[in-house]
């Protein structure tokens, strides 16, 4: 079967691209193939069921210092479309977004349901082809077009688009076309600890430093005691900007947290003293100091080896400096990870070097496009993925529609 264009991969980027060409150029014959009974199964699992659709961040550069891998090279593309293009864009089409707290951006119905039927009926009206199971064995070129052989036929078509994430049998077709991909490591995940301090702490929040021992990889910001360790976006931050790297150390490695962030242990043992000499008959264990959770103060004083009785005045020096270090200085062992939420992202893709990403066209073969996490980019958690996704795809569909 012939078409204008074929696009690989149901997800978020594939539609917004084939939905912005199909604008443009409502004459041409679009197609998106996915190999799975469902298409945007990605967009309905994120933000938590609700679609974390971008971030409210409207300065380019600003923006791109959320991409660990594609930062340099996004820098471009976010002057053409981002954020607030993206907001207007979902508008338009009788989505209305809200701004959260933290700068996430949701649907107002707080369902990323409303994001996929926006795509359903956009696709429906414009007369786009949206072809479930059909998996993809085969692409190459033969005169001058690109022949895709699927588990249902072949298709022809003049221009094609790959939005396919982090699919190694893609992956493979593409390195066979001469490009060359990073492999793909988790990023965006969780720290699995067994640490008997934070045993019993599940649900306790805090504003922290994290710092992997032995790296220059750190972090900060709230950080989320879990049943399996350790979650929130310091830690996610973390695992993002050092994907690669704690890939290679088998996820087996010790971070140093500082709970009192901004202070360092020497500022904190004189604050510690001065609660010696002023609250002499005070029990150390029963009244929290720094702001601190209570049930995570409490945990850190029994770790400092200072009894549940005991009161300031009793305490000895090296009670203070134990006290001190796991406030400022405590090292935790991480052992594994989890995945966040329901959602899996990976650093690893498309070798960026190979993109011109005026157009996100490969450098390598005309009238081969890519977006999404099919490139080697990646983003923290927050909505920065799916604004990638937002911006390839939309730069796409114009370089798709101009090269005619």
């Amino acid at each position: 079967m012939q078409y204008d264009l074929i696009i690989i991969g149901g997800g978020a980027a594939g539609f917004f691209t084939a939905i912005n060409v199909a604008e443009n150029n409502p004459n041409l014959k679009i197609a998106i193939l996915e190999r799975g009974k469902e298409v945007l199964s990605k967009v309905r699992v994120s933000g938590g069921g609700r679609c974390n659709v971008t971030h409210a961040e409207f300065i380019p550069n600003e923006l791109s210092k959320n991409y660990p891998r594609g930062e340099k090279e996004l820098k471009g593309p976010f002057h053409t479309f981002m954020t607030g293009d993206t907001m207007e864009w979902f508008g338009e089409r009788g989505v209305e977004l809200k701004i959260e707290e933290d700068g996430r951006v949701f649907p107002v119905s707080d369902s990323s349901k409303t994001i996929i039927d926006c795509f359903l009926s956009e696709t429906k009206r414009l007369g786009i082809k949206v072809l479930i199971n059909h998996s993809v064995k085969d692409f190459k070129i033969e005169k001058g077009s690109w022949k895709v052989n699927t588990n249902q036929g072949d298709f022809v078509t003049k221009k094609l688009m790959v939005t396919t994430g982090s699919n190694p049998k893609i992956w493979k077709l593409l390195q066979n076309l001469g490009h060359h991909t990073i492999d793909p490591v988790p990023s965006l995940f969780t720290f699995n600890s067994k640490d008997s301090r934070i045993k019993d702490l599940p649900g306790v929040v805090t504003n922290a430093t994290v710092k992997v021992k032995n790296s220059k990889l750190a972090s900060e910001g709230p950080l989320l005691i879990t049943h399996w360790g350790m979650s929130g976006p310091a830690i996610l931050k973390l695992s993002a900007w050092g994907a690669i790297e704690l890939n290679a150390l088998q996820y087996d490695f010790e971070i140093i947290i500082n709970w009192l962030q901004q202070y360092s242990q020497q500022e904190i043992l004189e604050e510690l003293k001065e609660l010696k000499n002023n609250n002499s008959k005070q029990q150390v264990f029963t009244y929290t100091q720094f702001e601190l959770p209570k049930r995570l103060w409490q945990s850190l004083v029994m770790a400092s080896g200072i009894k549940k009785d005991t009161r300031w005045a009793d305490i000895n020096k090296f009670q203070l400096h134990k006290l001190s270090e796991e406030l400022t200085q405590g090292v935790f062992r991480i052992k594994g990870k989890s995945t966040f939420k329901e959602e899996f992202v990976t650093a690893g893709g498309v070798h960026l070097k190979e993109i011109n990403f005026k157009t996100f066209e490969s450098k390598k073969h005309k009238n081969l496009y890519f977006a999404g996490e099919v490139l080697n980019i990646d983003a923290i958690t927050g909505g920065f993925n799916f604004q990638n996704a937002w911006t390839g795809g939309f730069i796409a569909a114009q370089a798709i529609t101009n090269n005619k």
